[in-house]
């Protein structure tokens, strides 16, 4: 009797798919096996690339003699700690009752990347090979995928891909540390005052350095710079209100060298003077020179992608992307969510349609069931697949994170932080069924002494959507706030009805009495630091930080990494101590290491700070998978980048500039302890 066989890539995966298939599974060592079936599984990676000793023990000793080091064929290995389970799946691999295969491995560059080197290891010939694509490890999402299984084969640009990656991190890994660590670390560790100083540099996590390093020197050199602003205090039937001065066209300061931007004064007593002029008429008033009115409609925001949930438990959480990812991949193995990394912040046309099955769900979970009910019950689902909410063109391998309405019971073995994200995540996705939040907005323009005043009014007619975003563990709703921001911009005043109703009345030509003219200080603020999750979407849009229109329309949607890889490596960069990550506020700075890495790169081979290589070599790695190009293509490109900078590396002399650069920023880090923590 023949059999298939299902590997998965963790064990309680494979545990899902043999309970979906209903067979009467005995468990065995490393497998589950019953009459028809057998179901396997890996832990994570089996197999890894081999470190240049494997190739020649001269490797062992890193030299410039060995370097750059370009195989033509590379080795791979069973992984230390794994043996045993490999052995297991290889000898089920290679079973001669076995003949269909299901890769059921993530569905993803990676999870067939893990699939492929253990089929590699263990010579798998002659079997039939389908690959399971599945969105859930709910039964209906497994069976499906089972059902609707593609040959193996149609992956083969994804697995290219996959393998590319790989071999382009190893290289530049391998080859771009060793010449750095050869050329400066005797430098580094020389002024640190160590005994040896590696310097680790990756395609992806250098230019993460590079980020962050710049920004830290945007706001060491940010010099604060001083403004003043006059308000004028008015009043609607009794209620005070403030119009913001600006030196608009036909303003007396009009384009003034006084003048901080439009709306305030680089120096106090310039506003003084402007007040004492506005303040000559008695009694003081202001009239209305233009009234508008306005509805304003905020939609609900897309769903959830990995970055953007990475980025709010920052916020809400205080947790860092890679406790993100540990959880919400928990609650997707627990069958609550469908697959978390993902880049898509919409739904497939396909899922859609079945989307009440996971409204059905979720009338069960207590916090969001009248919700839920409310949903289903006026039918607003029905149209969500003509909404920006689906599009089949903005998915490249899965939709965005949503709940499955299953595995509730799960809940009640849950930690409160998972069952806090949980929530998070249920409530994005019942708000895309809720109509828009209406806010009726006013603006006054008034004149008084020749000079015009700005206010703005802004309040909440229909709450729509926003009576889902009330969090259970959080008093604050997702409303806006007026804007606050130092550099002066004008503010939106949030009002009541009452006070609405008084504006309702205000005309052009209306005449208002002024309390009384006064200045209001304010400084210009430093860029903001990173935070870790702010980093997850800084990653996630790099593009946007290069200049080049066409490079940057030829990259888009590429980024730094993926949604798979970016948490792994921020964890990397804290855990060799280029940055340092502040767990109560989850802010990003450099340690005087990173800085003088950076400083080491920047002298040697500084494309690698840049986000424009890295999402380019990001996007060539797209167009693989696409088919649009090459294996041998991208290898070339790969193998002369490597070669040519690992050679101009040997070439240079050690930079006595470099010494230079570290004094620089050396005594910021002797006040707060090196910068580590």
């Amino acid at each position: 009797m023949t059999k298939s066989l299902y590997i998965a890539e963790k064990p309680s995966v494979a545990q899902e798919f043999a309970k979906a298939l209903k067979e009467n599974m005995q468990r065995k060592d490393g497998y589950l096996e019953s009459q028809n079936s057998v179901v396997t599984w890996c832990v994570g990676h089996l197999v890894t690339m081999s470190y240049p000793e494997k190739y020649d023990p001269k490797y062992k000793r890193w030299s410039f003699e060995t370097l750059p080091f370009l195989p033509q064929t590379f080795l791979y290995e069973v992984i230390p700690g794994v043996e045993k389970q490999f052995r297991i799946v290889s000898g089920l691999l290679n079973r001669e009752d076995v003949t269909t295969i299901y890769v059921c491995t993530d569905s993803g560059r990676e999870g067939e990347y893990i699939y492929r080197l253990v089929a590699q290891m263990a010579q798998v010939r002659d079997k039939k090979q389908k690959r399971v694509w599945i969105d859930s490890q709910t039964e209906e999402e497994i069976l499906r995928g089972i059902r609707e299984a593609k040959d193996e084969s149609e992956y083969d640009n994804l697995s290219a891909s996959a393998y590319l990656r790989a071999k382009e991190d190893y290289l530049m890994g391998i080859n771009f540390s060793r010449v750095l660590t050869l050329k400066y670390g005797n430098t580094i560790a020389n002024y640190l005052g160590t005994k040896y100083q590696a310097v680790s540099v990756g395609r992806v996590m250098t230019c993460v350095l590079g980020m962050v390093v710049r920004r830290e020197r945007e706001i060491r050199s940010f010099v604060k710079t001083p403004f003043y602003r006059v308000l004028a205090k008015m009043s609607v039937e009794g209620r005070s209100f403030d119009g913001e001065w600006r030196a608009v066209e036909g303003s007396r300061y009009y384009q003034s060298p006084l003048l901080y931007k439009d709306n305030g004064f680089l120096k106090k007593e310039d506003a003084e003077k402007l007040i004492s002029e506005l303040s000559q008429t008695e009694p003081l008033t202001a009239a209305v020179e233009k009234a508008e009115r306005k509805k304003e409609k905020k939609n609900p925001p897309l769903l959830y992608n990995l970055a953007e949930l990475q980025n709010d438990c920052a916020k809400l959480f205080k947790i860092s992307p890679d406790e993100t990812l540990k959880i919400v991949h928990e609650l997707y193995e627990k069958n609550l969510f469908t697959y978390p990394r993902t880049d898509a912040r919409v739904l497939s046309s396909a899922v859609a349609k079945e989307i009440h099955r996971n409204l059905a769900g979720l009338k069960n979970y207590g916090k969001t069931a009248e919700l839920a009910g409310e949903i289903l019950e006026n039918g607003s689902y029905k149209k969500i697949g003509n909404t920006r909410y689906t599009n089949d063109k903005q998915i490249t391998d899965h939709y965005a994170i949503i709940p499955t309405g299953q595995g509730l019971g799960n809940l009640r073995n849950l930690r409160e932080l998972p069952e806090k994200v949980y929530e998070v995540i249920v409530r994005k996705f019942l708000a895309v069924f809720y109509p828009p939040a209406v806010y009726q907005k006013v603006s006054l323009t008034t004149v008084s002494g020749g000079e015009r005043f700005f206010s703005s009014f802004k309040v909440l007619l229909e709450e729509g959507y926003l009576k889902v975003m009330n969090y259970s563990f959080s008093r604050r709703k997702d409303a806006p706030s007026g804007n606050s921001s130092g550099d002066g911009g004008e503010a939106e005043i949030a009002c009541d009805q009452e006070f609405l109703a008084a504006l309702a009345k205000v005309r052009k030509g209306t005449v208002l009495p002024i309390e009384n003219f006064r200045i209001k200080e304010g400084e210009t603020s430093p860029p903001r630091r990173y935070t870790s999750g702010s980093m997850i979407l800084a990653m996630e849009n790099a593009g946007q930080l290069i200049e080049d229109e066409e490079l940057r329309a030829q990259i888009k949607g590429s980024g730094i990494g993926t949604s798979a890889t970016r948490a792994e490596i921020l964890k990397k960069l804290f855990s060799i101590q280029y940055l340092s990550l502040n767990k109560k506020t989850q802010v990003i700075t450099p340690t005087q290491l990173g800085e003088m890495i950076f400083d080491v790169v920047s002298q040697s081979i500084r494309s690698l700070l840049n986000p424009e290589l890295t999402a380019s070599w990001e996007k060539g790695l797209t167009y693989v998978a696409e088919g649009s190009i090459t294996t041998e293509e991208y290898m070339t490109k790969l193998e002369h980048f490597v070669a040519r900078h690992t050679e101009n590396v040997k070439r240079m002399h050690p930079s006595y500039g470099l010494r230079q650069c570290f004094d620089a920023y050396a005594d910021v880090y002797k006040k707060k302890g090196g910068g580590k923590e």
